[in-house]
This record gives structure tokens, C-alpha cells and sequence, in this order.
């Protein structure tokens, strides 16, 4: 007798497309929307990205960092891999708080927010003269962090038309590559301390930045500001261009998801679900345990394991680090996310095998085993660049209708924390157990991940996001 809610969204859907036919096709399948970049949007990704950029830089502190702090607070080397490791402790934190700071505050809020978390995770470093403030330093950097990654994710693709959307969601995987080159490059002339006020200055720049961009327009209309909506979309999409095809799906869209369910977590866990949760979940898996943690938070360690110096290695990786993650710009909406993704597995899965032999002929002591150390390092960093460092990212934003995507985000976000704190507090006690043996898990794991993406991972170049969600979940079946 009475119409369920699954049923009254399809009715919805149906009429919808009786008013609109044209609104949800164009000649590949979604709304026809290949809008050009405009100056106003590519600002509003840069400004939105720069979050990132910090991240990156947090990441990559602890690496040239790490004599320095040991030496001038006197710490053991559990005590800076307790240091390293805060950050993952601080990133799952965060993790349980992202969706849902973000579907409240919206994402412009959230990232003045994620700001105070880094200036002031900045100033306990710099300033510290016990160890439980610098820990409390990573902490808040960790959240921050945390924040960022779903937040930074998730409002580039939501202000993208589909067209565009995986270039410049690229950004963040680009800003935290610089970010982590930049750390490494300043890290070899500046000490630890100076080091740490430094990471502010962007935090700083991009507060002042934030008071000239807008709202994401998919936050607008769930939270029924419609009129604001519209015109943030217009200056999105330039003065000129015709926004309703567009805007007529988003709305339909929000109004059938809300129809569906509400945002509990729980309705993470129904069967429609299943798809976008293991794919999301098992990519946030693999760009942890395929060594990601280990490489960037102690790469010093490797360097002296390897007979490395220092400053040639972190200036031949901030390189190579940078070509990688532009590299990457380019090519995501040409290959498509998931031939990236398993180029970039593959790659990983050989830099660890090239590392971790370097290794195992150490004893030799001769200069091109130094060489071949350097090398495996650098084809690990250019292939993660290349895919893993962005793609699962832009897939987990991309894949998670929006009544879901609060607790889908912040589940991810904690898994992928999680996984960092287990790399990170035991990578250490890994290279004492076996050097050789610590790179070849790193490859096994990198090895899964390509068979993962293979048999799992869909493609989502060139598709609404609508479009995507409704293709990975069961909610139109």
C-alpha cells in the first residue's frame, strides 16, 4: 500500500527524466559539461590544494629532520620512531572526524580549520624542548593531515566539471609530492627547528586565499541553498556558459540520494554498498603497505644503510619526486585512473625489488651498489607518484554517493591511518630484522595491488560523477 523509498527515488528519477531528457546524457553517457578551465576555478583548485602542499611537507619532515632531533633532545631511536608515528595516531583521529566536520561545517570551513591544526603542530615542534611536545606537534599535524585528505579530495572533485576532474584532483597528489620535495630540498641547508616555522608559511597564505573562494555547489544544494548554489556554479563554469544541464542533474541526483537513506554510518555496510567500500578500502591498503611510510618518513635511514649521501639523495628524490607527480597531471585523463594505477603498481613492486636487493649485495661495498640503491628508490618514487600517491584518492571521492560519502570518507581516511601507523612504528624494527626482506613485503604487497586494480577497480575518466555512483552501487538496480 504505501511507496517505499527506494520506489519513490526511482519515480523521481523517471519524471526527471521526462522534464530533462537531455540532462543527464551526452554523447558518452553523462552531462554534457566539458567545460574549458576557467581562471576562477583553477584558482579555487590551487587554493584548495595548498592544504596538500603542507601535508606533503609534514610527511616529508621527519626524514632530514631525524639526526637533528635525536641529537639535540637526546631521543633513542624507538623514541623517534614513537615521533614518526604520532603523525598515524593523529591521522586516525582525524579520520573519525572528516566526513562528518566536513557534511557539517562544509569543506571551505573545514580547511581553516585543518590550518589552526598545522600552525599550531608547527610552533610545538619548533619550540620544544621535551619529547611529548614534539609528539604533540605530529599529533595535530596528523589531523590536519587527515582532514586534507578527505576534505581536499572531495571539493576538488565536487567543483570539476567530469571533463577536467581528474587533472586537476591531480593537483593534491602534485602538492604533496612538492611539498615532500620541498622538505627535502630546505631540510639539507636548514635545521630542524627553522625547518618547522617554515611548514606555516603556506598554512598562513592559503588562510588569507580562503576568503575568495566558494562553497562546493554539491554542499550547497544537500544543505538546500539552491540560489547560492547556482550562482556558485556559474562562476565555476564562467559567465558564458550554460549551467542547467548540469545543475538539473546535481539537483535530481541529491534529491534521490536523499530519498534513499539517511547518512548513518551503518549504511556503509549494505550489500549495495560492497563494491565501492572493498575497492575504496583495499586502494587506501595498498598505498600504505606497499611501503609509501617507510621510504618517505626514514629515507635518511636508507641513505646511510645504502652508503648514500644524504644531500645527493634527498636533491636526486625532490626531482624526481616533482617530474613524477606533473607527469601524472597529464596523464590521468588521457590513460585513465586505472592503467595509471597499474602502471604504478607495478613500478612500486620493481623499486622495492631493486632496493631490496641493493641490500642483499651490500656486503660487496662496491659504488654501484650504492647506485643501484639510489635507483630502486627513485623508480619506486616516480611509479608511486605516477598512480598510487593521487589515484585512490580521486576514486574513493569519486565512487561514494554524497548521502554516504561523510562516513564512507571518514572510514577510508581510517584505514588509511591505520595502515600508516603499522608502517611507520615498525619500519625501523623491519630493516634491523632483514633490509632485504623488508623491501621484498613491500613488493609482494605492491604485486597484490596490481592484480586488486585488475580484477576490481573500475574506470572513471570522462564520467559524472552521478553517473560513476550509480554504475559501482545497486541503489538504480
Amino acid at each position: 500500500m504505501f511507496m517505499g523509498r527506494s520506489d519513490q527515488a526511482r519515480r523521481l528519477l523517471l519524471v526527471a527524466d521526462q522534464e530533462h531528457p537531455n540532462s543527464h546524457q551526452s554523447s558518452d553517457g553523462g552531462v554534457d559539461c566539458n567545460s574549458s578551465a576557467t581562471g576562477f576555478l583553477l584558482f579555487t583548485a590551487i587554493v584548495a590544494a595548498t592544504c596538500s602542499f603542507t601535508s606533503g611537507y609534514c610527511i616529508g619532515y621527519s626524514s632530514p629532520a631525524e639526526y637533528g632531533v635525536l641529537a639535540d633532545l637526546s631521543l633513542s631511536m624507538a623514541e623517534y620512531s614513537v615521533f614518526g608515528s604520532m603523525l598515524a595516531v593523529g591521522g586516525m583521529i582525524g579520520a573519525l572526524l572528516s566526513g562528518k566536520t566536513a557534511d557539517y561545517f562544509g569543506h571551505r570551513t573545514t580547511m581553516w580549520i585543518i590550518n589552526v591544526f598545522f600552525i599550531l603542530g608547527w610552533l610545538a615542534i619548533a619550540f620544544t624542548k621535551v619529547s611529548w611536545l614534539l609528539d604533540l606537534g605530529r599529533l595535530l599535524q596528523g589531523i590536519g593531515i587527515a582532514l586534507t585528505s578527505y576534505v581536499g579530495n572531495i571539493f576538488i572533485a565536487e567543483i570539476t566539471p567530469k571533463n577536467l576532474r581528474g587533472g586537476l584532483m591531480s593537483l593534491n597528489s602534485w602538492m604533496t609530492g612538492s611539498g615532500v620535495a620541498i622538505v627535502y630540498l630546505i631540510g639539507s641547508v636548514v635545521k630542524w627547528r627553522g625547518l618547522a616555522l617554515i611548514g606555516s608559511i603556506p598554512c598562513l597564505l592559503q588562510i588569507l586565499c580562503l576568503f575568495f573562494i566558494p562553497e562546493s555547489p554539491r554542499w550547497l544544494v544537500k544543505n538546500g541553498r539552491e540560489k547560492e548554489f547556482e550562482g556558485v556554479l556559474q562562476r565555476l563554469r564562467g559567465k558564458k556558459a550554460d549551467i542547467s544541464p548540469e545543475a538539473a542533474e546535481i539537483k535530481e541526483y541529491a534529491e534521490f540520494i536523499q530519498l534513499l537513506s539517511e547518512n548513518k554510518f551503518l549504511d556503509l555496510f549494505q550489500k549495495k554498498y560492497a563494491r565501492p567500500i572493498t575497492v575504496a578500502v583495499g586502494l587506501m591498503i595498498l598505498t600504505q603497505f606497499s611501503g609509501l611510510t617507510g621510504y618517505t618518513f626514514y629515507m635518511t635511514n636508507i641513505f646511510v644503510l645504502a652508503g648514500i649521501s644524504s644531500e645527493a639523495g634527498y636533491v636526486t628524490l625532490a626531482v624526481v619526486k616533482i617530474l613524477a607527480t606533473t607527469l601524472a597531471i597529464f596523464l590521468i585523463d588521457k590513460s585513465g585512473r586505472r592503467t595509471l594505477l597499474m602502471v604504478s603498481a607495478a613500478g612500486t613492486c620493481l623499486g622495492s625489488l631493486l632496493t631490496g636487493f641493493s641490500f642483499l649485495l651490500q656486503q660487496d661495498h662496491h659504488f654501484w651498489i650504492s647506485v643501484l640503491a639510489l635507483t630502486g628508490v627513485s623508480v619506486y618514487l616516480v611509479s608511486f607518484n605516477l598512480g598510487i600517491s593521487g589515484i585512490p584518492w580521486i576514486i574513493m571521492s569519486e565512487i561514494f554517493p554524497i548521502n554516504v560519502k561523510g562516513s564512507a570518507g571518514s572510514l577510508c581516511v581510517l584505514i588509511y591511518w591505520i595502515s600508516s601507523w603499522a608502517v611507520s612504528y615498525t619500519f625501523n624494527f623491519l630493516l634491523e630484522w632483514s633490509s632485504t626482506g623488508t623491501f621484498i613485503i613491500f613488493a609482494a604487497v605492491s604485486a597484490l595491488g596490481f592484480l586488486f586494480t585488475v580484477m576490481l577497480v573500475p574506470e572513471t575518466k570522462g564520467r559524472s560523477l552521478e553517473e560513476i555512483q550509480a554504475s559501482v552501487t545497486s541503489v538504480l538496480r
